[in-house]
C-alpha cells in the first residue's frame, strides 16, 4: 500500500519506526516504574506508574491511527484518512488528563490512609533512569515527527516528554523526602506532577480541537499569502478567496485566479497548472493547491447575480 504524496516511503519507514520504539520503551518503563511502586509504596511512584498506563494505551492507538492516516484516499473517503492525526492527538490528550484525575484522586487517598513508604533510595533510582531514557526518547520522538510533518508522531513525542518530565518531578519529591524524613512531600509531590501532566494533556485536546474545526493559523495564513503574491507577480495573476486548512501531515489550499475576460480558458488553465506546482515547493508543510478560474472585470458582479456582456463596466 502506497503512502500518500506527503509522506514519501523513507519518512514513512522513520515514522513507523520511532512509533514502535514508543510502544517498546513505553511498556518498559510500565514494568519498571510498576516495580518500584510495589518496592516503595511510594504514591508519587504510583502517580508515574499511572503515568505510563495511559502512555502504552495512548501510542498504541497513535500507532494504529499512524497506519491508517497513511492510507491513500478511496471512494468513500475522497480526501484520505490523515485527519484521523488530529482525533489521536485529542485522545491521547484525554487520557493524559484522566492520568492526572487518577493521581491526585490516589495521592489524597493515601495521605488520608496514612503514608508507609519503604526502599526509597533504589525506588528513586528507578524511576531516575526511566526519566533519562524517557527523555532521550522523547526528544527523538518530536524531532522526527516535526521532520516528517506527523502531528501523531510529535504529540506521542510531547507525551512521553511529559513522563520524563514528570518522572524528574517525582525523583526531586522523593528526595526531599529522603532528606527531610517528612513523608507527606510524597503525595504533595505526585499531586503537582498531576497539575502539570493535566496542564499538557489540556494543550493537546486544544491542539485536537484546533485541527478538527479547521482553525486558520495565522502564521501559517502570513507565510501563505507571501508566497502567494510572489508566485502570482511572476506569472501576471491576480488572485482572492484563499483558503486553507491542515490535515496534520499537510496544507490544503484554494485559491480564486483572476484572469481577463476574453483570455482563452486554455491559457488561463495552464497558468493556473503552473502556480498549482509551483506553490508547494515554496511553503514549509507539504500542500496541496486546489485553484478556480474567474473573469477579472467581471467576478464581483457574477457573485452578486448579475449578468456581465464581456464589456468592462
Amino acid at each position: 500500500m502506497d503512502p500518500p504524496s506527503s509522506l514519501d516511503a523513507s519518512a514513512l519507514r522513520d515514522t513507523r519506526l520511532a512509533m514502535r520504539l514508543s510502544l517498546i520503551f513505553g511498556v518498559l518503563m510500565f514494568l519498571g516504574k510498576t516495580a518500584a511502586y510495589f518496592l516503595t509504596g511510594s504514591a508519587a511512584i504510583l502517580s508515574d506508574a499511572a503515568e505510563s498506563v495511559i502512555h502504552v494505551v495512548a501510542v498504541a492507538f497513535a500507532a494504529f491511527s499512524l497506519r491508517l492516516s497513511t492510507r491513500p484516499a478511496d471512494q468513500r473517503f475522497l480526501y484520505g484518512y490523515e485527519r484521523i492525526t488530529f482525533f489521536s492527538a485529542g485522545f491521547e490528550g484525554a487520557m493524559i488528563v484522566l492520568a492526572a484525575i487518577f493521581i491526585i484522586y490516589s495521592a489524597i487517598l493515601k495521605w488520608i490512609l496514612g503514608l508507609e513508604i519503604e526502599n526509597l533510595g533504589f525506588g528513586t533510582l528507578m524511576v531516575l533512569a526511566a526519566a533519562l531514557i524517557n527523555a532521550a526518547l522523547g526528544w527523538y520522538l518530536v524531532r522526527t515527527g516535526k521532520r516528517n510533518n506527523s502531528l501523531i508522531l510529535e504529540a506521542n513525542g510531547k507525551h512521553v516528554l511529559t513522563d520524563s518530565w514528570t518522572s524528574f518531578g517525582v525523583v526531586g519529591g522523593l528526595s526531599l523526602v529522603l532528606l527531610t524524613g517528612w513523608k507527606p512531600l510524597d503525595p504533595l509531590c505526585a499531586i503537582a506532577v498531576a497539575l502539570n501532566i493535566l496542564w499538557s494533556g489540556g494543550h493537546l485536546l486544544w491542539r485536537s480541537a484546533q485541527g478538527l474545526m479547521d482553525y486558520a493559523d495565522p502564521d501559517t495564513g502570513r507565510g501563505l499569502r507571501e508566497k502567494l503574491d510572489a508566485l502570482c507577480a511572476e506569472l501576471g495573476l491576480q488572485y482572492h478567496g484563499v483558503r486553507y486548512r491542515t490535515t496534520g501531515y499537510r496544507i490544503l489550499v484554494e485559491v480564486h485566479l483572476l484572469f481577463p475576460f476574453d483570455l482563452p480558458v486554455g491559457e488561463a488553465h495552464r497558468r493556473a497548472t503552473l502556480l498549482e506546482e509551483k506553490l508547494p515547493a515554496l511553503l514549509t508543510l507539504p500542500a496541496e493547491v486546489i485553484t478556480h478560474l474567474e473573469s477579472l472585470e467581471d467576478h464581483s458582479a457574477v457573485h452578486r447575480g448579475e449578468h456581465y456582456t464581456g464589456k468592462p463596466a
